[in-house]
């Protein structure tokens, strides 16, 4: 199946305030976010037209680029409406949404306080795999060489372009071998994230995540652990060390791209998706859907 690149594609972005004919959002080979990666986005998902937890994205979104040390030049609540817009001008009802927003062109070197700051919303159709029996195979995982950076190292809480490259690489280096994705440690060699999601075990009808310190807190991350609360799940968010994972019965990961997803396999470790992995999936898959509104 050809896929089309993504600077030929048809619709409608919003850039800096305003809609423009897809093939016209575009930026100068010289913008400082290319060069530097002071830029930032984030990963969105609508429903049947709605985006989902849209407020959340938007204000971590402005998180993000402060961290970066720049202010992104609009409101949560002209983000929120500038998603909208966009979203009901390509027509989409279930697709993904990418808030993107960089330094421009105006100063080439690693301070840039005067350059311009861009903003731009693009949208593309991606149905949701809802199909819990498929999903409930599980997807293989490798573990990858690359490690998150210490926090102290890096803005670890941004979601920021730069901090994805280590992901690229890891990501590429998983498919190589012929998994989904790659399972990545922290810098003291804990149990971290996958390249794209947060991961959680399940053990004794419990929950265990690692702890958010290294890499982001995921706004699916929170939505999995209050809907696990909501059914009396205990959720135990704690150091977990490579050597326990022998121990877990149950693995899935999840993020605005892999929703919910189990986990058949982490390198030599095996899992069975069960009851817990199920439970979550069908859960999650409720809860993204755009509610009915009352009379």
């Amino acid at each position: 199946m050809s896929v089309i690149p993504f600077d030929q594609r048809e619709g409608y972005i919003w850039f800096d305030g305003q809609l423009v004919p897809w093939a016209d959002a575009k930026l100068h080979v010289l913008s400082h976010g290319l060069h530097y990666a002071s830029c930032v986005f984030e990963g969105e998902r609508a429903y049947g037209g709605q985006i989902f937890k849209s407020t959340e994205h938007s204000e971590r979104f402005r998180r993000s680029a402060e961290l970066l040390d720049f202010a992104i030049p609009y409101s949560v609540e002209e983000l929120d409406a500038a998603k909208a817009l966009t979203v009901a001008k390509n027509g989409f009802r279930n697709c993904y949404v990418r808030p993107v927003a960089w330094r421009g062109s105006e100063m080439m070197a690693v301070a840039a306080q005067n350059s311009t700051i861009h903003v731009a919303i693009a949208v593309w159709d991606w149905p949701s795999m809802f199909d819990v029996e498929q999903k409930m195979k599980g997807i293989r995982l490798d573990i990858a060489e690359y490690r998150r950076p210490d926090p102290k190292t890096a803005p670890s809480h941004s979601k920021a372009a730069g901090l994805y490259m280590i992901c690229t690489i890891s990501k590429h280096k998983a498919e190589k071998k012929g998994y989904a994705d790659a399972l990545m440690l922290d810098w003291q060699g804990r149990v971290a994230e996958c390249t794209g999601a947060n991961v959680f075990f399940a053990k004794g009808g419990a929950l265990h995540t690692p702890i958010a310190d290294c890499f982001l807190d995921g706004i699916t991350r929170r939505t999995v652990i209050d809907l696990a609360k909501r059914r009396g799940i205990e959720v135990i968010e704690r150091r977990i060390m490579p050597e326990e994972l022998a121990s877990f019965d149950e693995c899935f990961i999840c993020g605005t791209g892999a929703e919910v997803t189990p986990v058949s396999e982490i390198g030599p470790h095996r899992f069975t998706p069960a009851a817990v992995s199920r439970a979550m999936l069908e859960d999650y898959t409720a809860e993204v859907q755009p509610k009915a509104k009352a009379a």
